[in-house]
């Protein structure tokens, strides 16, 4: 009997250590003491993210040991808790890394329709797209992919989940002060999450938020318990999964217990190709990023940008017009790939693009009702969040995940503390009809049971002598492929550094509607001469928050998070 208390005491003794060994920042300043770091140089490895907490988490993960991937499991799980308007484990992404190894990864976990989802389903009876129930609510939301990518991930990892996930379990329970911006966003969605929402939620209190205040999630903190402990099945099966189907059933959706226990993160093929002796390595299908990134940099590479210089009339008009181009060609041939024939290679191939470019003409505007979709013969018929992760042994990680708009559908799901995605969005509800972000869809992206929505995040690795010089990525919407397009551009041919290639103005243009979105700041003259060439200017107060790591000359990383929100860096 002494024998067997002894080793139950050993057993407790051991728990003990264990648990004190996961435990976060023990002896560092805690989630209410935090600051936020813009840019960084470091040695040995360099984590950005859209919240510092979940860059500093990622940091020690790096400081224990881990690998670039273990940094960026760790940094999502705390995202999940720190940044409720994107971070998540109700909605999806993608990874791209190029390991120590040299093996390149595509980790797709975006979401995917509902068995009981169809064509139809948000069209009115007289056939034309309801926004609202797309957007909104709980018929809004795709099957979460989240959990099942970190899984996904971790067979690339070094470290225990447990450990990685702790972090943000103890975020949840204990708290964090909030930002100013994180209270504006949770007082301006306060209306949506009681309207949506069919039980009180950690999101809502009696009065407003205010900078400083505390936001405890309890509920959310026992659903990551339960993925520590259970594993996958903690989230897909069992009492998660009941919480999710319980929701479901209160408000109409369409997420059943079948669809959650069948689902699955996918591997897939990376998107390559050569810019100018550098290698890019981005998203494939069912991301429309990666191939749009390689038709946008393909189409501007015959022409000598870097004399035209950074954001002239000449530049900025050859980049909006390939722009153009490549997104006609994504409204209609774009879509996912396990569902539908998109023909990859044809439109990525240099004579197709070449012939792309014989109707571009230097200083005078196209027109997108004379620009349409390239023909390929015998074919058939921007709330995200970003973050990048560089350790010293080589392994460069860039992971997008989203809910789509913020705070998603606005839906939390009772009991289990977190948001659902409003992903349904990302298909065409109806060819020809814009989505959220104004893009315009056809079949190829139309709803269909277990399919997964079309996709624009573009989370990318640059190599250069086949070794890690850029890991790039963006939130945005539809305005991410364009903004990941033009900071390569930027440090590539523009020779600009990190620092302001990320901060510097951006625009976009998305094919229709035929406008060139401008952000405050963008160069008057610029803009004065693209409205004489007849473009029509649209201004807009930001346009995506990159998250931007590029490796030196002397090996050095440097670390660049976005000014335009509470993004931080983190390297030690």
């Amino acid at each position: 009997m002494r024998y067997r208390f002894l080793l139950f005491s050993c057993s407790l003794l051991g728990l003990l250590v264990f648990n004190l060994q996961i435990s976060w920042s023990q002896n560092k300043p805690g989630p209410n003491n935090y600051t936020v770091a813009k840019e960084i140089t470091a040695a040995k490895g360099a984590v950005v993210s859209a919240h510092p907490l979940a860059s500093r988490v990622g940091l020690e993960i790096l400081q224990k040991g881990g690998n670039a991937v273990d940094a960026a499991i760790a940094t999502q799980w705390a995202l999940a808790v720190v940044y409720p308007g994107a971070g998540n484990i109700g909605g999806g992404g993608f990874m791209v890394a190029r390991l120590a190894t040299s093996k390149r990864i595509a980790l797709d976990y975006r979401e995917m329709a509902p068995g009981k989802a169809h064509k139809d389903m948000y069209l009115d009876a007289a056939g034309n797209a309801v926004a609202e129930k797309s957007l909104n609510g709980h018929l809004s939301g795709g099957v979460p992919g989240t959990v099942a990518g970190l899984f996904a991930a971790h067979q690339y990892a070094k470290l225990p989940m447990r450990l990685l996930i702790q972090p943000a379990i103890d975020l949840a329970a204990q708290g964090f002060k909030l930002s100013a911006g994180d209270a504006w966003g949770l007082n301006n969605n306060r209306a949506d999450f009681k309207k949506y929402s069919t039980r009180p939620t950690a999101f809502v209190k009696e009065t407003e938020w205010k900078e400083g205040d505390l936001l405890v999630q309890k509920e959310l903190a026992q659903t990551l318990m339960r993925i520590r402990d259970e594993g996958e099945k903690g989230f897909y099966q069992g009492k998660t999964a009941q919480l999710i189907v319980d929701e479901m059933q209160r408000g109409n959706g369409l997420i059943s217990l079948e669809d959650l226990k069948n689902y699955k993160a996918k591997l897939r093929t990376p998107i390559e190709f050569d810019y100018r002796g550098y290698q890019v390595i981005s998203m494939p299908m069912p991301s429309s990023g990666g191939l749009l990134l390689n038709q946008l940099l393909k189409m501007i590479e015959p022409f000598t940008i870097s004399a035209m210089g950074f954001e002239t009339p000449a530049s900025v008009q050859l980049m909006t017009e390939v722009e153009r181009r490549a997104y006609a060609d994504r409204a209609k041939y774009m879509g996912d790939a396990d569902f539908v024939k998109v023909p990859v290679e044809a439109l990525r191939s240099d004579q197709y693009l070449k012939e792309r470019m014989k109707d571009y003409v230097p200083g005078k505007a196209g027109n997108s009702a004379l620009v349409k979709p390239g023909s390929i013969p015998g074919y058939e018929s921007e709330e995200t969040t970003h973050l990048s992760v560089l350790d010293n042994e080589g392994n460069a990680v860039a992971v997008t995940t989203t809910l789509n708009n913020s705070y998603g559908s606005r839906t939390v799901i009772g009991g289990a503390g977190f948001i659902l995605n409003d992903e349904m969005d990302d298909f065409s509800a109806k060819p020809g009809s814009p989505n959220l972000y104004g893009a315009v869809g056809g079949t190829a992206n139309a709803i269909q049971a277990g399919k997964r929505m079309l996709s624009a995040m573009s989370p990318t690795v640059v190599l250069k002598n086949n070794k890690p010089f850029l890991v790039v990525g963006t939130p945005g919407g539809t305005t991410i492929p364009t903004s990941v397009f033009q900071t390569i551009v930027d440090i590539i041919d523009f020779n600009m550094t990190p620092n302001d290639a990320v901060n510097k103005p951006k625009f976009h243009h998305q094919w229709l509607p035929d406008r060139i979105d401008i952000e405050e700041g963008f160069p008057e003259a610029t803009a004065k001469t693209l409205e004489a060439m007849g473009y029509k200017l649209y201004t807009r107060k930001q346009i995506g928050r990159t998250e931007v790591i590029k490796v030196l000359p002397d090996g050095k990383m440097n670390a660049v998070a976005d000014h335009r929100g509470d993004d931080a860096a983190a390297g030690w």
